[in-house]
């Protein structure tokens, strides 16, 4: 179900995660998993919206503009050059691509601020640069990167909170986690592929634990998870221990590095078109 993420208050769900890689370095989520409450109250929203929506208006695939603002400090810390903004949209093209997904670069600009440079979730820093920033409309990617604060790689908000809260929509990344970055094992720039996939509909694969039925990620082709896997676990992992089918360790909405996530499924790319046509398509 997911990798990494902080929604602050604009995230419905559940219980943080915290995991300390195997080299020592802890990782901090700041996602909410969602209670099956709450999952199940989301689910009957979106499938009302699509019952007004024709199927052949529905989302299959498309173009996404994406808006990258490098936050940096009154020194210049964490720009970001060219080349690595250029290679990270094309990281997100190679893993969306299979679902009929293309980022395209329309604009990046850089802003030197103190105070969003270290912004956490929820906060007022992140309020400020992002009603500050963001630009375009709901199917627009806002790309922020930054030295953010709590040990995070980053967060995203969902589709369905756009519509309350559309200047704090988008995707606050780590700076150093862009491809060719200092993040030691989160430098390949999939930290942007894993909260992309949070602001495309996607759960944590993880999500829910081994209650796949009346909560989990919403996705039948990924199998439950007593809890977040991370470093590189062999492929027989199965923290459930039944006939459901070995955890995804590769799957891009896990919380292992860079270099062993490689997947999304089926599933995931048919919900992520079901979320972006109940919320962001033509809005």
């Amino acid at each position: 179900m997911f990798k990494f993420i902080t929604l602050s208050t604009f995230l419905v769900g559940s219980l943080s995660h915290e995991v300390f890689d195997r080299d020592g370095v802890r990782r901090t989520c700041g996602v909410r998993d969602l209670t099956p409450e709450e999952f199940e109250a989301a689910e009957i929203q979106r499938e009302s919206i699509l019952k007004n929506i024709e199927l052949s208006e529905m989302a299959n695939g498309g173009t996404i503009n994406v808006y990258v603002h490098v936050i940096t400090n009154s020194t210049g810390g964490g720009n970001l050059p060219d080349k690595q903004i250029n290679d990270q949209i094309a990281v997100l093209n190679a893993a969306y691509k299979t679902g009929g997904w293309n980022f395209v670069l329309k604009s990046k600009d850089v802003t030197a601020n103190d105070s969003w440079y270290t912004m956490q979730p929820g906060t007022p820093a992140e309020k400020n640069a992002k009603e500050t920033l963001r630009k375009g409309k709901a199917a627009d990617l806002n790309l922020y990167s930054a030295n953010i604060g709590g040990g995070l790689l980053g967060w995203a908000t969902f589709p369905k909170d756009y519509s309350k809260s559309p200047k704090m929509d988008g995707v606050v990344i780590l700076y150093s986690s862009f491809p060719g970055g200092s993040a030691t094992n989160y430098d390949e720039g999939d930290t942007g592929t894993h909260e992309v996939g949070h602001w495309m509909g996607l759960y944590h694969t993880f999500q829910g634990g081994c209650r796949e039925v009346g909560g989990g990620d919403g996705v039948s082709d990924t199998p439950a998870e007593k809890e977040a896997n991370y470093g590189c676990p062999p492929d027989s992992t199965n923290t459930c221990n039944d006939n459901q089918g070995n955890d995804p360790v590769h799957n891009f909405m896990d919380y292992v590095y860079d270099r062993c996530m490689y997947e999304f499924t089926k599933g995931q790319f048919a919900r992520a078109q079901s979320e972006w046509s109940a919320y962001r398509a033509g809005k």
